[in-house]
């Protein structure tokens, strides 16, 4: 019995494995198109969907294979091998699905039975009026990832709800057809996420679509007391266990980018010596560089993911400061292998369209996001090491 499980369960990695390859190789195909666009494709969206890796992280009473956090830093990582962009949304979308699991079972079920995307902003810009037994919510929220494809938008708001003596940190879960999406995402990298900006005027949303972000982070459990003990996500700390897909996408890149390294390098001569690089000391000793800085990542994020599945398990004492600083840290050193990957090879690797300069740009994109904020990283966990509260989720 347990032998057949286990076979199950590889089974259904390989499987997520297989359709994240094919996600991202349609991506990288579409790559340009995404650029003009702003975008991803519709196609490539619905690979998301028919590989069933959108539904990977739902519950298994919804009839998902609810794999654990592992296999989707997996599947995650797969995908940026290929397209940086694809792969953020490959991760938010799976992700997205854990949000109904900490609503009430009504909530719940309304928002995972309608079976359509999720996609959030957590930056607590709305405002919320109290309407009988739920609430208006107004707003505008910026860098919102994959809207457009989105039939559920959760969006950051501090509410005084009626059990609580002060204000808490919500997420309401807005129907997508209930907001204005304003198309302002043009940026330097990360372009096909689509990122654009939602405005809200006074949409309702009832109490069982309200997530309670402060609670769920505080107990690790949905409002119920006969949940589902096997879920993944409420035995780990909820920020650490939402942010950890942003480090593999970095390193599913500069993955990329070291393939691409090595095979420009053993196809070029310089001109001022005649010399094929390949063979040369010079960039021979700049890839045993990268490549040992490589691991160093992947050994980081290790070093998170057992953290993270052992958190519980560990007296859950493991600080939020030292998680922040763990990811950042991967992230780092990625973007870094990057940019010297690139000053490595000249000029000829700066040109528009190539894998170097696409997967650069994209790197530096993920660098920016906040939550992979190095100096804010090890500012919060150098106050942890030395006692004090490092101020930071995780």
């Amino acid at each position: 019995m347990v032998m057949h499980a286990l076979s199950e369960e590889k089974a259904t990695v390989e499987r997520l494995l297989l359709g994240a390859e094919k996600i991202g190789k349609l991506a990288e195909q579409e790559a340009q198109l995404a650029e003009e666009n702003s975008t991803v494709s519709d196609n490539v969206i619905e690979l998301i969907k028919e590989t069933e890796i959108a539904r990977m992280m739902l519950p298994k009473k919804y009839g998902g294979p609810q794999t654990d956090l592992k296999t989707l830093a997996k599947v995650v990582r797969k995908v940026a091998n290929y397209n940086l962009s694809a792969a953020w949304l490959t991760y938010l979308y799976p992700l997205h699905n854990i949000l109904p699991a900490y609503l009430p079972p009504s909530g719940r079920d309304e928002i995972v039975n309608q079976g359509g995307l999720i996609c959030d902003i957590f930056a607590a810009l709305g405002k919320a009026e109290r309407d009988g037994d739920g609430y208006r919510i107004s707003g505008q929220w910026d860098y919102v990832s994959g809207v457009l494809h989105s039939d559920w938008v959760g969006v950051g708001v501090m509410m005084q709800l009626p059990d609580s003596d002060q204000p808490e940190f919500c997420l309401p879960m807005l129907k997508g057809s209930e907001v204005e999406i304003v198309k302002n995402w043009d940026t330097f990298g990360l372009r096909g996420t689509g990122s654009n900006r939602v405005i809200a005027k006074d949409v309702y949303v009832p109490m069982e679509r309200i997530l309670r972000l402060d609670v769920a982070e505080a107990t690790r459990r949905p409002p119920e007391a006969d949940y589902d003990k096997d879920y993944p996500f409420y035995h780990v700390p909820f920020y650490p266990a939402f942010y950890f897909g942003f480090a593999y996408m970095a390193i599913g890149g500069a993955e990329r980018i070291l393939k691409e390294f090595k095979e420009l390098t053993e196809k070029r001569v310089r001109l001022m010596d005649g010399v094929r690089e390949s063979e040369s000391p010079r960039s021979q000793r700049v890839l045993a560089e990268l490549t040992t800085e490589f691991h160093q990542a992947e050994a980081l994020m290790e070093k998170y993911m057992d953290l993270l599945v052992n958190y519980e398990k560990n007296g859950a004492e493991t600080p939020m400061a030292e998680f922040f600083a763990l990811r950042t840290k991967a992230v780092k050193i990625c973007t870094e292998i990057a940019v010297r990957a690139l000053t490595t090879l000249g000029g000829g690797a700066l040109y528009k369209g190539g894998a170097m300069e696409l997967f650069l740009r994209d790197m530096i994109g993920v660098a920016t996001h906040k939550t992979s904020l190095y100096e804010d990283a090890v500012a919060a966990y150098g106050k942890q090491v030395f006692g004090f509260d490092g101020g930071v989720r995780g």
